[in-house]
């Protein structure tokens, strides 16, 4: 009986330590939500590419106008605040539901270290889309959303320490095919967050 209750104990302090330095609020949904909408943006951006005329999938690699780049670019950026939503309404409810702060030093943290690369990546993408090297917009945008996660794992699960592994081999190897931006973005933003959200959901959630 004394040696369930010590292992009890160790369990909670254990816990206790674990809400102290980790970021631990994180939804698993928010991550598919954000596969699927990065998925129907995808979609919607290969629509646009039948618009203009652009065979996707003839096998070339594909060249596009500073036109067509700077509509792309928007359409990336309303995902990007879709996803930030979502995932930001996720969190928070599972947050309410467990009891847990979902604003506090610990995601400050988080969100500086996730910031550090993005903002990085970001600045860096702007400038290959001013200077018009826009097939190397897509595999940047993997590394550096990779980087950022690599970077705030310390502060959260674990877990998102291998989707940011993933998302940086996945760039690495975009810049070997590049014109076929669109298909590992897909990948990377969408069937990866949907996987790895689906088993942070079920681990956790």
């Amino acid at each position: 009986m004394e040696s369930k209750n010590y292992q009890d104990e160790l369990a909670h302090i254990r816990q206790m330590m674990e809400r102290s330095s980790r970021f631990i609020s994180l939804s698993g949904l928010s991550g598919v939500v954000a596969g699927i909408v990065a998925l129907l943006g995808s979609i919607y951006v290969y629509f646009i590419f039948q618009r203009e005329g652009v065979d996707y999938f003839d096998g070339e690699r594909n060249i596009y106008t500073p036109a067509l780049a700077q509509e792309l670019f928007f359409v990336a950026l309303v995902i990007l605040v879709l996803a930030i939503s979502s995932g930001y309404i996720f969190t928070a409810r599972k947050g309410k539901k467990k009891n847990l702060k979902v604003w506090d030093s610990i995601t400050k943290r988080l969100l500086a270290n996730f910031a550090i690369p993005l903002v990085t990546g970001g600045f860096f993408c702007i400038a290959l889309w001013y200077h018009h090297y826009f097939p190397l917009i897509a595999p940047s945008m993997l590394i550096f959303y990779g980087l950022g996660l690599i970077n705030a794992e310390r502060y959260t699960l674990s877990d998102v320490k291998y989707l940011g592994i993933c998302e940086v081999i996945l760039g690495i190897v975009a810049l070997f095919w590049l014109g076929w931006g669109l298909i590992f973005w897909a990948v990377g933003f969408g069937f990866l967050h949907i996987f790895y959200g689906i088993l942070m959901y079920r681990k956790y959630d």
